[in-house]
């Protein structure tokens, strides 16, 4: 039997259940939160500082969709991008628990919950991961448990 070779991503095997990884701070400006909001999401909170102002926010803020897109893009960038990840089969539990405002510092905690081998195909396994979008103040303003298919080891 021969050793593998390395793999340049962490895989499936590499993670145990509470493994996290933890994005730099980032904010989406007000020209990024009304541009997304005029092309895919155009409530007036995302796109009319007028009506904004006027709403139960006070003023402009990101579209949910935004925030998990760029939550993902935090999160990818911090070390997301060093896994061997296939694609997913489901998202649960989205929570838009605050509003996301311009000029918002945050940050993203990616947390393994569960790691459960695939019992049909040996080269993969889905892993359970929280994602937690946390402002300045440290106040969560997004969640979601994601499940994601990370390639595994094979035996050569």
């Amino acid at each position: 039997m021969s050793a593998l070779p390395p793999h340049p991503a962490r895989l499936f095997d590499d993670f145990k259940i509470g493994d996290s990884i933890v994005s730099a701070p980032g904010s989406l400006s007000e020209a990024e939160i009304m541009e997304f909001g005029r092309k895919y999401d155009p409530q007036p909170f995302h796109v009319d500082k007028d009506a904004a102002k006027k709403s139960i926010f006070g003023g402009i803020i990101a579209s949910g969709f935004q925030t998990i897109g760029f939550s993902f893009r935090l999160i990818w960038d911090a070390g997301m991008k060093n896994v061997a990840n296939l694609g997913g089969h489901g998202v649960d539990e989205v929570r838009w628990l605050k509003p996301v405002f311009p000029g918002e510092a945050l940050i993203v905690t990616a947390t393994i919950e569960d790691l459960i081998p695939s019992k049909s195909k040996p080269d993969r396994g889905t892993a359970k991961v929280r994602y937690v979008t946390r402002n300045q103040d440290g106040e969560e303003v997004f969640s979601m448990l994601a499940m994601q298919i990370l390639r595994r080891r094979t035996k050569a």
